[in-house]
């Protein structure tokens, strides 16, 4: 029995050893296979940097969320990068993370020499400092147009891969999918399988439409609509070829051209907006040096005068700044980083006692004064609402009223300081004063100011008075031992800078002039969506030709109609939106009259013969024989467009290049040169004046 029980024993544990055996030789070949190894090696790169760049910004993320001003920040970019990166919260957040990440870097160093450079002069520190939160704009705006620019980059690519991949399946929404699957493009990639579920959806154009929100350009909705449009209606051969290959075609030369015109755009511009800036902060090297080298200008520098122009320069590098800006980002298809759902301006408007005050600033519906800024606004293509707008105007008005104000009673503060603490010497035309020739001034001054401190605010005092008390001695003992001239000229001096002191107080013309700055402040920003509009008209005729591109893709497909075509371009519009919308609902009560409303409602005539080309398709003739120029002339349409980007290029380049420029100018001209020759011509006057009458 025991034999027996040993014998099944042996059998059941070789059993158990071949189906270990068999069972090592299985898993031992799952693991050899590829997918096991990536995945091996994904984990062990994970094990082993638990500190990758990718897993800090994440945490950074986090961080981020709980600073209240960097917070700000954070869903600016978040708001651009949501719309790129479709769905995929891990990237957004890890591009979100790394940009603000490199503006903080940057701006740091950038705050400490600020700081370091002009720490002796607080007003000039503190309005850098200020102006660093729209530099941080400027800055993480560019990072994100980097990532957008890939993208659409990218689109090109991809329409490539998309014709071969259509000649292969011969379905849209196929090729699509197939071409999506590329992980090599991720952007790109997460785009089109948006598309490719707009396309299999069940409402397709109420998908579409939602879609036409989010995309990132006016490309892919070019892209998705034309790819909508043959889906539903099919394919057709023109000339022997694919109409939807056509119409990829005429997007991606679109592309082509968007892509050369920002690269110059950026080309021109990319160092224009910190050369505006940049020269401020020589501002205090420029001084010092000008007052170590030629003494006569301590007076200018240190006083009221210096700081007037110093002011004004700070203010033209401001505009001149912002003037830069607008130029550039005008046109550009990306999507705005403002919040403009609830930004600040309607949070405070909510406030009922804001809302009063304000309202009685904004302008009655239906009076002329509303029907213009109503006009400004859509030639401006601006996102404010117009209570926002005079929100902006009245805080700027208030806030410009109070600063000038407290500036006026600095540069009155900054007088009478310089005429206590200025060393009282005749400065030599260049160089500086030595150490004993400046101890000497300043015992002066100090002498001096004893007097000063005793008769200020007495405004009948006379020189006879000031050298009696110093003929008396009663004040200080400084002039027991001088001479009748020697008095006379000291009384003389002390007399003078006693008016000084005397006459430094806020006067009636300084809070008038107070007021028309704050009436300057107040129209700024009307003045601002004009020139945005003004610049816009530069992009008039590269808009008429975005309309003809559309209209060239969409005149071939069956069952496409004036109408259709009308909701394309309003849906494309910049530019002209306004009077495209207006035609577009006033479509339905007649075609033919909704067009005349559209032609008096424009003045670019280029634009004026495509609604006509669409009147004679509305009765008259069908669309591809009233637009079969665009077909025939394509190659004349092309060059022009170039030709047209050339010069629209080299205009804003022109007048960036002079906007930009102008803080540099003005400080070396208006800051160094102007005040050199002129206070020095005025003390040779002086100094030649005093020995003609020597002798």
């Amino acid at each position: 029995m025991s034999n027996d029980i040993l014998m099944y024993l042996l059998i059941g544990v070789g059993v158990l050893f071949a189906v270990i055996v068999i069972a090592y030789l299985i898993i031992r070949k799952k693991l050899q296979s590829s997918g096991v190894r990536e995945i091996q090696k994904l984990r062990a790169g994970t094990e082993e940097k638990k500190f990758t760049k990718e897993i800090i910004y994440q945490k950074l993320y986090l961080v981020y969320r709980k600073l209240p001003f960097i917070k700000r920040y954070l869903l600016k970019i978040r708001r651009r990068l949501e719309i790129i990166n479709i769905d995929d919260e891990y990237l957004t957040r890890n591009q979100a993370s790394k940009i603000l990440t490199n503006s903080i870097l940057i701006i740091i160093p950038l705050t400490i020499i600020i700081i370091m450079m002009t720490h002796e002069n607080l007003l000039l520190m503190i309005f850098l400092l200020v102006f660093e939160v729209f530099l941080a704009d400027t800055i993480i705006g560019g990072m994100v147009d980097k990532i957008d620019n890939k993208l659409l980059r990218q689109q090109i690519n991809f329409f490539s891969e998309i014709r071969h991949a259509y000649h292969e399946y011969n379905m849209v929404e196929e090729a699509i999918y197939q071409v999506a699957q590329d992980d090599e493009q991720p952007e790109m990639s997460r785009q089109a399988e948006k598309i490719y579920e707009v396309l299999i959806s069940d409402d397709p154009e109420g998908e579409l439409e939602k879609y036409y929100d989010v995309a990132p350009n006016s490309y892919l909705k070019e892209f998705a609509g034309v790819s909508y449009l043959t889906k539903e209606f099919g394919d057709r051969k023109v000339d022997g070829a694919s109409l939807y290959l056509k119409n990829l075609n005429n997007i991606t030369q679109e592309m082509q051209l968007e892509i050369l015109k920002r690269d110059k755009l950026d080309y021109v511009f990319q160092s224009l907006s910190l050369i505006s800036i940049v020269p401020i902060l020589f501002m205090e090297p420029i001084k010092n040096w000008a007052i170590s080298s030629f003494s006569f200008t301590t007076s200018f520098y240190n006083g009221k005068a210096g700081m007037i122009i110093q002011i004004l320069i700070l203010i033209l590098t401001f505009v001149c700044y912002l003037l830069t800006r607008k130029l550039k980002d005008n046109g550009s298809v990306n999507l705005s980083t403002k919040n403009t759902e609830n930004p600040w301006q309607a949070k405070l408007y909510k406030i009922k006692i804001v809302k009063k005050f304000v309202d009685l600033f904004i302008p009655k519906d239906g009076t002329k004064e509303y029907r213009k800024l109503q006009k400004d606004m859509k030639d401006a293509a601006t996102k404010d609402k117009m209570e926002w707008i005079y929100i902006n105007r009245i805080l700027l008005c208030i806030v410009t009223f109070i600063v000038s104000i407290l500036v006026i009673m600095y540069l009155h503060h900054i007088v009478i300081q310089n005429v206590y603490t200025d060393p009282t010497a005749d400065y030599d035309v260049i160089g500086a004063m030595s150490d004993s020739d400046v101890k000497n001034a300043m015992e002066i001054t100090e002498s001096d100011n004893d007097y000063i401190l005793h008769f200020r605010g007495d405004t009948t005092v006379t020189a006879d008075d000031i050298a009696l008390e110093m003929e008396r001695g009663r004040i200080n003992d400084d002039y027991e031992e001088s001479s009748p001239d020697e008095i006379t000229v000291a009384a003389e001096r002390v007399l003078g800078k006693l008016q000084i002191v005397n006459s430094e107080n806020m006067q009636w013309f300084e809070v008038l002039l107070s007021m028309v700055f704050a009436v300057i402040a107040y129209n700024g920003p009307i003045w601002m969506l004009k020139f945005q509009a003004k610049m816009r008209q530069l992009e008039m005729e590269d808009e008429v030709m975005q309309f003809q591109t559309i209209i060239l893709m969409l005149m071939r497909i069956e069952r496409v109609n004036v109408e259709i075509i009308l909701e394309w371009l309003e849906r494309y519009a910049n530019i002209f939106k306004e009077p495209i919308s207006k035609c577009v609902n006033n479509y339905e009560s007649g075609p033919w009259e909704a067009l005349e409303q559209l032609k008096e409602d424009v003045s670019y005539q280029e634009f004026i013969r495509i609604v006509e080309s669409l009147q004679a398709a509305v009765e008259k003739i069908p669309i591809a024989d009233a637009f079969d120029e665009l077909d025939t002339e394509r190659d004349y349409y092309q060059a022009r467009r170039k030709e047209s980007n050339e010069r629209l290029i080299s205009r804003k380049g022109m007048i960036g290049r002079a906007i930009g420029f102008a803080p540099m100018v003005t400080i070396f001209v208006g800051y160094l040169i102007i005040p050199l020759v002129f206070i020095g011509m005025t003390s040779m006057t002086t100094s030649m004046n005093g020995l003609a009458a020597d002798y």
